[in-house]
Parts: C-alpha cells; structure tokens; sequence
C-alpha cells in the first residue's frame, strides 16, 4: 500500500466536516509557505495534499461546495504546473499565497467547524 492510499483511508474515515477542515488546514498551510521563496517543495507537496483531499471529499458535499471545490481543485492544478517558475516571482507568491487563503476561508466555512 502506497503512502498515498494510507492517507487517503486515513482521511475517509473522518466525518466530512472534519475532511473539509483538514483541507483548510492545508490550503493555510500553502497560504503561510507560498510567500517564502525556499518553500518551494513544502508548497508543491501541499498542493498535491489539497488536490487529493478536494479529490476524496467532493462527492459527499453539496452542489454548491462541489462548485467551488472543483474551481479551487483547478486553480490548484494551474498553480502546481507554474510554480516552479512562479516561486522565483514574488508577485506570483503573494498571489498564491492570498488566494490560498481565501480558499482556506471558504473550506473552512463549508466545514461548519470555524
């Protein structure tokens, strides 16, 4: 079993507001080490962790969260193709850095956890 497939039923197993407050914790994560250019590999991993989890938690929300959990889930992807270019961009990092936390905001307000 990859490491990838034990994370994944390890996050099953929560209820999904608990799901959804873990992806805010990843997408805060991402916000807090996009804006320092030597994060590039913690970012890159943390994009990754917040595609899976969008990815494993959609299909149970509403239609409204799947919306905006599948826009999010593409701008992540978007990201994780230019960031190696995007990390030596200051500009480009704040930007991640800001909407990251926006998505995290979002996430967690669909979580009714914060």
């Amino acid at each position: 079993m990859t490491d990838n497939e034990k994370l994944k039923q390890r996050f099953l197993r929560d209820p999904l507001e608990r799901r959804l407050g873990g992806l805010a914790a990843t997408l805060a994560r991402i916000s807090s080490n996009a804006r320092n250019s030597e994060s590039t590999i913690i970012v890159e991993n943390l994009l990754d962790e917040a595609k899976h989890f969008i990815e494993w938690t959609a299909a149970d929300t509403d239609a409204e969260t799947v919306a905006e959990l599948v826009q999010i889930q593409q701008l992540i992807t978007l990201w994780k193709k230019s960031w190696k270019t995007a990390v030596h961009d200051k500009t480009q990092r704040i930007l991640l850095s800001t909407l990251a936390k926006e998505w995290s905001d979002k996430a967690l307000q669909s979580s009714r956890l914060g």
